[in-house]
């Protein structure tokens, strides 16, 4: 094809631009595919084809404080973490509202989780996937994306105990 094309004079320049366009168009066609061979609440993997838009949101914080009393500073003040979770992915949700996007766009996750004080410094897994199937892989909205868990020793403040990060595609 190429050899035809340029045999008919067009610059390189034209060829490219119009390869580049062919390209584009075909990948506009093309959807996200999730791999979730066992339909958990995670997906395997998950593929963007090229010419899609990536959002990237930073690190979210839960921001209810479920108990005026408690000092500021503690985990106390912001809820467990099946509460922070939720609170998390409410703010991410809203942010993404506002990009024109839900959660349904979301296809890559990193969950940061701190030891609970409560639970003996260890992380809340139990907790986090409680709130976080509030969200994903729901009859109303079954979309799960990538999903990456991982314990840290601490995060922004002694009172966190839950950030979520996440990558989105616009459709």
């Amino acid at each position: 094809m190429i050899k035809r094309v340029l045999s008919l004079g067009l610059p390189s320049a034209a060829l490219g631009a119009a390869l580049l366009f062919a390209s584009a168009a075909q990948a506009a066609d093309k959807a996200v595919v999730i791999y979730n061979p066992k339909k958990a609440p995670i997906a395997s993997a998950v593929e963007v084809p090229a010419g899609k838009t990536l959002v990237f949101l930073s690190g979210k914080l839960s921001q209810v404080v479920v108990d005026p009393k408690a000092p500021k500073e503690s985990p106390a003040s912001l809820g467990d973490t099946e509460t922070q979770t939720y609170g998390a992915l409410k703010v991410i949700e809203e942010d993404l509202k506002s990009m024109g996007l839900g959660m349904k766009d979301v296809v890559k996750m990193t969950v940061f989780l701190a030891g609970d004080p409560a639970k003996e410094g260890k992380l809340d897994f139990g907790g986090m996937m409680k709130s976080y199937t509030k969200f994903f892989g729901t009859p109303e909205q079954p979309n799960v994306p990538a999903r990456s868990t991982v314990q840290v020793a601490a995060l922004a403040g002694p009172q966190y105990l839950v950030e979520v990060e996440v990558m989105a595609v616009r459709p």
